[in-house]
C-alpha cells in the first residue's frame, strides 16, 4: 500500500453511534429493539434525546454525548477522528429542514474522510448490521493525515 496511507483495524466488537432527527427517533428505536441481540454485543453510543430513548425504550446501554445540536454531531465526529467510532447509524429525516445541517454535514464529512460506514435509514442499516463482516475484524486505509499535513507544510516552506 502507497505510504500516504495508515492502516487501521475496527475490532470484533464495534463502536456504534446511533442518531436520529426527532421525525426519525421511532423508526431508530424500533430499528434498535428488532436487532437487539446483535446490537447488545457492540459498544453503543448516541447523541442526547436518541440515546436516553433508545436506552428507556430497548434497555440497550447507550453512552450519551450532547444533542446534536448542541454539539453532539461535532462530539461523535470528534470520536471518529479518535478512532473511537467505527459505525455511524444515522436515521435522517430528508423531509424536515435541520437547523444544525452544518453539523450534520460534518459529521457525514469526517465519517467519509476516516472511511467509516454509514447507514441513513432502516435499509442500509440492515445491509451494514447483517454482514458477516459485523462480527470480525475489518481492516482498512485511511490517509496518513500527519504524513499530509507534514507534505503540506514542506511544499509551502519551499
Amino acid at each position: 500500500m502507497n505510504n500516504s496511507y495508515v492502516t487501521l483495524t475496527i475490532g470484533r466488537q464495534k463502536n456504534i453511534a446511533l442518531i436520529a432527527h426527532d421525525g426519525k427517533k421511532a423508526d431508530l428505536i424500533r430499528w434498535c429493539e428488532k436487532n437487539k441481540e446483535i446490537l447488545k454485543l457492540h459498544f453503543l453510543n448516541g447523541t442526547g434525546t436518541t440515546a436516553r430513548l433508545i436506552t428507556d425504550k430497548t434497555g440497550l446501554p447507550v453512552r450519551g454525548f450532547s444533542s446534536g445540536p448542541l454539539g453532539g454531531d461535532q462530539q461523535i465526529g470528534a470520536k471518529i477522528v479518535e478512532g473511537r467510532i467505527d459505525l455511524v447509524i444515522f436515521f435522517s429525516d430528508p423531509l424536515t429542514a435541520q437547523p444544525h445541517d452544518p453539523d450534520v454535514r460534518a459529521l457525514l464529512r469526517i465519517a467519509e474522510v476516516y472511511d467509516i460506514p454509514i447507514a441513513h435509514n432502516a435499509a442500509s442499516a440492515d445491509f451494514i448490521i447483517s454482514s458477516p463482516l459485523m462480527g470480525e475484524e475489518y481492516v482498512h486505509y485511511v490517509i496518513d493525515f500527519n504524513k499530509n499535513v507534514r507534505d503540506r507544510a514542506d511544499a509551502l516552506r519551499q
